[in-house]
């Protein structure tokens, strides 16, 4: 087996800054190839085993003590001690890989946020360190056995007290979240547990596996994802790029998190080896779980996304549609629905809470007089809004502008302006104010005077993706000349 380094120190001079992060990929990598050999062709089958592992252990949280209650399985009277209550809902966490060996902070501000805006709600954290606190290659293999001892548990809970699965949410981080879906697909019957929420479930050693292998949206009624880290090196990335649930998001892409400096994390693996990950991947790999803490604590902020093909699309404003079930939103508010294929969403979000934004679809409508020549103007565009005002947000062009073409654009606010009530659209300092209530004449490319030849705004759309409200009108005399000069 392939052995990772745990002890901390700096590399070797001549060594790239990359390459302990490029040893524990590999690493990964080889146990992927052996452990799919080991398996004989028998990979698509998740065996479950006669024994139950006694390693995970069951803490149910209480806003009122700094550790949770312990509740042992089999033992009855540890549930009235813990005054586990069976007529409200569970909600069980399960953490992922760990260094360090101790329970990482986000789990104690994931449940105090859980109970806090949920208060009739049962919050247990599963914890398995003891085979997470392996090297990576081992504890993704352990995640096997510790799904198995979720299910057991949730089994006894159903058989002792009759508390049904249907009212079970498993959140997984990282490992965590295939440890979930292990659990879900071990439960035995028909009927699945209510749902599973992926927060950047683990790339290494599930990537590219079959749905047995890896959450999946058979493990429960209902599967979402959420991922924040799938920015890949060497051909994998911390988190699963591929879908996994019935709504999968991808937060600013997926790849990395707005805040989160890529740099730093090679710094830190080249300094301190292995250890390094803990902290640098800390970032956009844990913001995941902040996204989700983020919908629990700011009910009137929850953010949306939307249904596209590839983020570049997404970034093009093409994709800001609500129709027939291509909007959700993210979250603990999500709206649950089962679908037959897996779905991908995109957004946008600020670097810290509340990390919603909203998201505006322009689609300008330009004609270029000039025909010879390709048009790259430097756009901005104000916005003012019944509740606020949102002045000078750039617009990138993907291409130059020819001929008579209408161009999309996505544009982001951190604030809620309200209803759009009038834009001011800039190109290379030339200011045209477009009151879109008024009644506006459209342009025509042979309009009357002696101008010379220029660019011309045709038509301004634009449509908010939270609200779903459409605004459109044909354009004034809005003239600009390749010299930046206005008319």
């Amino acid at each position: 087996m392939a052995k990772v380094s745990s002890e901390p120190g700096p590399p070797p001079r001549t060594l790239s800054k990359y390459c302990t992060l490029n040893h524990w990929l590999l690493a990964a990598a080889q146990l992927l190839e052996n452990s799919n050999t080991r398996e004989n062709g028998h990979q698509n089958v998740r065996r479950k085993k006669a024994w139950h592992s006694s390693e995970t252990k069951f803490q149910l949280y209480t806003d009122t003590a700094e550790e949770g209650c312990l509740i042992m399985l089999n033992q009855l009277e540890t549930l009235s001690q813990c005054s586990f209550n069976t007529t409200l809902p569970l909600v069980m966490i399960v953490h992922g890989w760990s260094v360090d060996g101790m329970l990482e902070g986000w789990i104690w501000k994931l449940a105090a946020a859980l109970k806090s805006q949920h208060k009739e709600t049962n919050v247990i954290i599963a914890d398995w360190l003891t085979l997470a606190h392996q090297h990576y290659p081992i504890a993704a293999q352990n995640t096997r056995d510790v799904g198995q001892e979720i299910a057991a548990f949730i089994e006894w809970l159903e058989e002792s007290i009759q508390f049904p699965r249907s009212n079970v949410h498993l959140i997984g981080y990282s490992l965590g979240a295939h440890v979930s879906g292990f659990a879900g697909s071990y439960i035995s019957g028909t009927n699945k547990i209510d749902r599973i929420t992926g927060l950047d479930p683990a790339g290494p050693l599930f990537e590219g596996m079959s749905p047995t292998d890896r959450l999946s949206p058979d493990d429960a009624n209902f599967v979402d994802a959420i991922h924040t880290f799938t920015q890949q090196h060497m051909g994998l990335s911390v988190g699963i790029k591929q879908p996994v649930a019935h709504f999968d998001f991808y937060p600013n892409g997926g790849t990395f998190q707005p805040g989160c400096h890529i740099m730093h994390m090679y710094n830190h693996i080249a300094q301190y080896g292995i250890t390094g990950i803990t902290q640098t991947v800390k970032c956009a790999h844990e913001r995941s779980v902040h996204l989700f803490i983020d919908s629990l604590l700011h009910d009137d902020k929850q953010s949306m996304a939307y249904w596209c093909n590839d983020i570049h699309m997404f970034d093009k404003g093409m994709c800001l549609s609500c129709r027939k079930n291509r909007c959700n939103t993210l979250g603990y508010n999500i709206r649950k629905e089962r679908l037959p294929n897996s779905r991908r969403l995109f957004l946008k979000t600020r670097a810290h809470t509340p990390f919603k934004v909203y998201h505006y679809q322009f689609k300008i409508h330009f004609i270029n007089e000039i025909q010879e020549k390709q048009v790259e103007p430097t756009f901005t565009v104000s916005l003012t809004g019944m509740k606020e005002d949102a002045e000078n947000l750039p617009i990138t062009l993907v291409e130059g502008i020819t001929g008579n073409k209408t161009y999309t654009f996505l544009i982001t606010l951190d604030i809620d302006i309200g209803e759009l009530m009038m834009i001011k659209f800039k190109w290379d300092g030339i200011a045209v104010w477009e009151n879109i209530w008024d009644t506006v004449q459209t342009i025509m490319p042979w309009s009357k005077g002696n101008r010379r030849p220029g660019l011309i705004v045709k038509t301004i759309r634009v449509k908010a993706g939270e609200t779903q409200q459409s605004e459109g009108r044909g354009g004034e005399a809005a003239h600009g000349r390749s010299d930046g000069q206005s008319e």
